[in-house]
């Protein structure tokens, strides 16, 4: 005999309400692992297709293994050292980046930031502040012993992570499958398969996006002479999982840039901005339709939602696990309101409710 519904839900209620104490209480100790764990989810479907090629799980995990740790020595070699170089570079000149700005909206609004008004006084702090804050957030991040220590743990602890999560992925969810309470299995598996389609249009597809636009404008913006275009590359391709945002934010701090650099070159300036329109047009009619699809079922004002909350209360680890839960919150609103629309409470005592002909009324 099954549980009473009341029982059923006291004991789900019971492990969410466990969920949330231990990612309270252990984010940062879970990091490590909830990365690894998402590495081992992106990289599934691919060990999957070399299973299906004829090499072993093991085999296809060391495959994915050697190409991914080659990969990261180059970028290692090349691209951090660069990266780290020019968002230093970028919070130094900030006060200079200010003053210059200030001096132009002065010679073209000379009534607006007169010496002593609260926006030129602003402005001028704006520019301090990021120099400081920036540039101290950096050293402390890159100079401090405790920091070091902690990049270097996430460095070896993830991949271990990722390896192993990736060599036993199929064996675990065969495990959790065997787990779950047989009056409700068929339910629970059809629902995972959604999250799971949501998840795998949402994180693969648009982290395979986020890749190729951060590479594309990194390339591009440095081809037509940027100073920072690396730093921009990389600040809009993170942020352009969220719909217009990387192109908003990375386009404006782009172009700002630009101003600053190719003041007069009209040409210059209009190659920066035409490089973000060629990378709009890339990603709406051909990354976007073909990596992620049409319905990936996550709103854009629910995942900001979604970012915001967890992030707040569980920090960086709850940013990292906001998408999965905010797709299962969806997949199972979704659930409940066909469950609504079938219900009687829903559709009252009357099962065939017709609608009047016009001349009726």
């Amino acid at each position: 005999m099954a549980l009473p519904i009341r029982d059923q839900i006291k004991y789900w209620g019971m492990a969410a309400a466990v969920f949330l104490v231990i990612l309270w209480f252990m984010g940062d100790v879970l990091l490590p692992f909830v990365l690894g764990s998402a590495i081992a989810y992106f990289l599934d479907p691919v060990a999957d297709r070399l299973e299906r090629v004829g090499l072993s799980r093991a085999m296809s995990t060391a495959v994915i293994t050697v190409l991914a740790i080659l990969i990261f020595v180059i970028m290692a070699l090349l691209v951090i050292p660069t990266l780290i170089s020019q968002a230093v570079n970028l919070f130094d000149i900030a006060p200079d980046l200010t003053k210059r700005f200030t001096a132009v909206l002065t010679e073209r609004f000379p009534s607006i930031l007169e010496d002593g008004s609260t926006l030129r006084n602003s402005l001028n702090s704006v520019g301090t502040a990021v120099q400081e804050r920036g540039g101290e957030l950096l050293n402390t991040a890159l100079s401090s012993a405790a920091g070091i220590i902690n990049v270097i743990m996430l460095f070896v602890i993830v991949p271990v992570v990722a390896v192993y999560m990736l060599l036993d992925w199929d064996r675990m969810i065969a495990h959790i499958d065997g787990m779950l309470p047989r009056d409700h299995a068929q339910v629970i598996r059809n629902l995972a398969r959604d999250v799971d389609k949501t998840l795998a249009s949402f994180i693969r597809g648009m982290g395979t996006v986020c890749l190729i636009l951060g590479t594309y404008y990194a390339i591009a913006l440095m081809l037509v002479g940027l100073q920072f275009g690396l730093v921009v590359g990389f600040i809009a391709g993170l942020v352009t999982f969220i719909p217009y945002l990387g192109a908003l934010i990375g386009g404006a701090l782009a172009l700002g840039l630009a101003l600053f650099q190719f003041w007069g070159d009209w040409v210059s300036i209009g190659l920066v901005g035409g490089v973000f329109v060629i990378g709009q047009v890339i990603e709406g009619n051909v990354l976007t339709p073909k990596l992620v699809g049409n319905s990936v079922g996550l709103h854009p004002v629910w995942l900001i939602l979604a970012l915001s909350v967890f992030g707040t209360l569980f920090g960086f680890v709850g940013m990292l696990v906001a998408v999965p839960v905010a797709a299962a919150f969806g997949v199972i609103a979704r659930f409940g309101v066909e469950q609504y629309q079938q219900s009687l409470l829903y559709r009252g005592t009357e099962q065939d409710i017709s609608i009047p002909d016009e001349d009726m009324l």
